[in-house]
């Protein structure tokens, strides 16, 4: 029996039947708006609300004040209070980037993993991540053994990477074919605003539903509708399938 570790996402949940597997990696890809950070707050946050589980968050690209206020703006009120009494433990980019050295960083979040009360991890973002290295092969050996520290540790955890592309199978890299799972937030503009969407791409060691679903981002966090026929808002031209 895979053990799973659940979103608190409802009908992401669904999508995955179950959740993520749990001390797996998953790939958040998406450009620029289509609501990564928002999906990984809301994984470690109902993860603490929801499911007793403590998390971490690794953001390369902002201040732990930043992350205090997106938090609390999308609803997740009680965000600094978990931080306060440790439930979760946030790393900013003051921290992780003082050294300009990954080596140090990982030091850093090492001390924390000693302990092993944590169950989820975020690192926000990958493409920050990869600046510490030279080049691909340095960055592909970095990261398979940062994967599976986090693996030994007992952690289940999310990263975002940013991509270009609005359509995900024109923009695919390495890294996600190093991680267990890969899960595209998709979002089109109309004459009103977005269309969102989300479609998990692969999930190892389980069955998922590889359909497209729509999202909304909304005072809570995401809401992912289980119709995939409302995939039908966006027309065959725009549709990456």
């Amino acid at each position: 029996m895979i053990e799973q570790t659940k979103t608190g996402i409802e009908g992401l949940d669904g999508i995955l039947n179950g959740g993520i597997v749990k001390n797996s990696t998953t790939l958040v890809s998406g450009n620029p708006g289509a609501g990564k950070s928002i999906l990984c707050l809301q994984y470690i946050y109902n993860g603490v609300e929801k499911y007793d589980e403590k998390g971490i968050y690794l953001s390369f690209e902002e201040d732990e004040s930043d992350l205090r206020e997106a938090a609390e703006s999308i609803g997740f009120e009680n965000w600094q209070e978990h931080v306060d009494n440790g439930d979760i433990k946030v790393y900013d980019k003051q921290v992780l980037l003082r050294e300009n050295d990954f080596t140090s960083s990982l030091d850093i979040l090492l001390e924390e993993l000693e302990d092993g009360d944590y169950d989820r991890l975020v690192l926000d973002s990958l493409a920050m991540f990869e600046l510490f290295f030279e080049n691909e092969k340095e960055k592909r050996t970095y990261l398979l053994k940062f994967t599976d520290i986090l693996s030994d540790s007992g952690l289940t955890t999310l990263m975002t990477n940013e991509q270009g592309a609005v359509f995900p199978d024109t923009e695919i890299g390495l890294e996600n074919y190093l991680t267990d799972g890969n899960i595209y937030l998709i979002q089109t503009p109309t004459d009103t605003g977005v269309n969102r969407y989300v479609w998990v791409a692969k999930m190892r060691k389980q069955n998922i539903e590889t359909d497209i679903y729509p999202m909304e981002i909304s005072h809570g966090g995401i809401d992912v509708h289980e119709n995939a026929s409302a995939f039908s808002m966006m027309s065959e031209e725009e549709s990456p399938i």
